[in-house]
């Protein structure tokens, strides 16, 4: 993909058939704001280009028929999800609808290097499969704070070695397309507001826990990233004073108390304990517990799994509830890796907000599980790169 719109009415045109699918000249005009001999101009314009085709003729509204227009459909984007402990890559389409797919665990710990190589193994994969001759773009996720206009992480918790590694412009060069990075919570939140249940939500908080927390902030259909990228680094709000140490350092950190690493190593203590014989025989069996585990003794009813749930999500609920009162979202979108643990979780988290933050906050506020699992990062991941280049050059 060389070309690129030409002004913000061309920008406006390319999102909508990104976002809505093929459309009629007509249907277009009901959503710009531009005369029909305006956009006629621009359409063609876009036409000229190649980003978008002709798609034969629409429905009849009365006199002439319009042509329907839609992206070109040879348009490949790559959504990379680089998560603690495995990576999803994915091709879409111009119109973001997921090609293909792949999973594969992975430690981030082991560095840039290594992890790209993976990543570029898993994308060599899906254009082998003929999913794609090349990407015209790339949307990349990793699990740490992120200086957005550069697409470098910065002095990221649980990422050793990553600090200040020049992924945007490393990628690049590798794929052979234009790359944007971005904090992982961020794309999971693009991928919900493009797919999954915040579709029609303009100001809504995506919190993600896994390995780490973190949440996503969406307002007026954009994401908040803040002066420097860091906004949303909800894991490192205080929950508990002169608390558990933290892996970023400080003491009492909501992460160091409710993650995923945080209830593998709190279910394991319990196990020891012998306050549960689930976990234990699951300890005996496997060696090590995860929020998987923990889950799955959950669902067979032991108490002790229950009650780290419940009191890491009140916890979690705490923070949000803040959150809540502070920002006054339409919706919170609760994702990740720990939501494996479900329902019990959610009541937690919904009792400590509904409780904590005020009635006019809290009155229509749905407090949901995200609809898009591994592949909202990915999708994300597309979004970010289209709004990119969905954007006057």
């Amino acid at each position: 993909m060389t070309a690129r719109p030409a002004n913000t009415h061309q920008a406006r045109l390319l999102r909508l058939l990104r976002d809505g699918g093929p459309n009629s000249r007509a249907q277009l005009g009901d959503q710009v704001d531009l005369s029909r001999s305006k956009l006629a101009v621009e359409v063609d314009r876009l036409l000229e280009t190649g980003l978008v085709v002709a798609d034969g003729l629409a429905a009849s509204r009365g006199g002439r028929r319009s042509h329907n227009i839609r992206l070109a459909p040879a348009l490949r984007f790559l959504g990379v999800d680089i998560g603690a402990t495995s990576v999803d890559v994915a091709v879409t389409n111009a119109e973001l609808e997921v090609l293909g797919h792949i999973n594969q665990p992975m430690d981030v710990r082991e560095g840039p290097v290594a992890v790209f190589e993976q990543v570029l193994a898993m994308a060599a994969k899906l254009k082998a499969s003929g999913l794609a001759e090349g990407f015209d773009g790339a949307g990349i996720g990793v699990p740490g704070p992120v200086r957005f206009p550069e697409g470098v992480p910065v002095a990221p918790p649980i990422m050793p070695g990553w600090d200040g590694f020049p992924v945007r412009e490393a990628l690049s060069q590798d794929l052979g397309c234009p790359v944007m990075v971005d904090n992982d919570v961020n794309l999971m939140a693009m991928g919900e507001q493009h797919a999954g249940v915040a579709r029609s939500v303009a100001d809504f908080l995506c919190v993600k826990i896994g390995t780490g927390i973190g949440c996503g902030i969406v307002v007026g259909g954009e994401v908040y990233r803040g002066t420097t990228g860091s906004a949303g680094d909800i894991g490192h709000i205080q929950s508990e004073p002169d608390g558990r140490p933290c892996a970023c350092g400080n003491k009492g950190c909501l992460e160091a108390y409710f993650s995923g690493a945080a209830l593998a190593r709190d279910a394991e203590e319990a196990a020891r304990e012998g306050r549960s014989e689930d976990l234990a025989t699951r300890l005996d069996e496997a060696g090590r517990l995860s929020a998987v585990d923990v889950a799955a003794a959950a669902a067979a009813g032991d108490a002790t799994a229950l009650d780290l749930i419940r009191e890491g999500g009140n916890r979690t609920g705490q923070v949000i509830a803040g959150l809540v009162s502070f920002f006054n979202p339409g919706l919170v979108v609760i994702g990740g890796g720990v939501t494996g643990l479900g329902h019990t979780l959610l009541a937690a988290i919904r009792t400590q907000v509904y409780r904590q933050s005020l009635p006019l906050a809290t009155g229509n506020l749905p407090i949901v599980l995200g609809e898009l699992g591994p592949t909202a990062g990915v999708i994300g991941g597309a979004r970010l790169i289209s709004d990119h280049l969905f954007s006057p050059a």
